[in-house]
């Protein structure tokens, strides 16, 4: 078990120089009709991942995921508003706004990220190991696209990362849980 855990959240690849990506945000339950912190937190993730992309020259697609779940407003209509009007990004911006669940969010970002060279998920990094593991599933033939996205930064969000990282364990074990029986 601890060892499914391990392999799920290592270390993935860069974008390859030249290469064409999808960065997708995945959304967080969010009740106002302005992004919560949540969901600021995973929008600088994909702001950060984009940027280093441009760095060795790749180029990078942003898809805002997440319907409205707690809220009546898409978390993905929160987060694209957010990226475009407070992190002043002037790149592409897809959006998926019917997901509820995490399984949901990959599944219907498929057809999306489908025609792209590289996948990264933008969330804290069990979650972000959790989507991955969902694409895996999903799509086994685009296991291989994956791409680390930039989620860690000393200082940020250090009060939550404790929650995130309990609720993530918790929760990335009952993933592969599921998968031992279903073998």
């Amino acid at each position: 078990m601890h060892g499914a855990v391990e392999r799920a959240a290592r270390r993935l690849p860069e974008p390859p120089a030249g290469s064409r990506g999808a960065i997708v945000v995945l959304g967080f339950g969010n009740r106002s009709t302005r992004a919560n912190a949540v969901n600021r937190w995973r929008a600088r993730i994909a702001i950060r991942t984009a940027r280093r992309a441009e760095l060795v020259g790749a180029t990078a697609t942003i898809i805002c995921s997440g319907g409205a779940v707690h809220g009546s407003v898409p978390e993905a209509v929160l987060l694209r508003t957010y990226i475009v009007e407070r992190l002043r990004w002037g790149g592409d911006v897809l959006v998926e706004p019917h997901s509820s669940s995490t399984w949901e969010n990959v599944r219907n970002v498929l057809p999306l990220v489908e025609g792209f060279e590289w996948v990264a998920f933008a969330s804290n990094g069990l979650h972000a190991a959790k989507a991955r593991v969902y694409l895996a599933r999903q799509r086994p033939d685009l296991r291989g696209r994956l791409v680390a996205a930039d989620d860690y930064r000393v200082g940020e969000m250090t009060i939550l990362k404790p929650v995130f990282a309990a609720v993530g364990i918790t929760k990335l074990r009952a993933v592969f849980h599921v998968e031992r029986r279903h073998r």
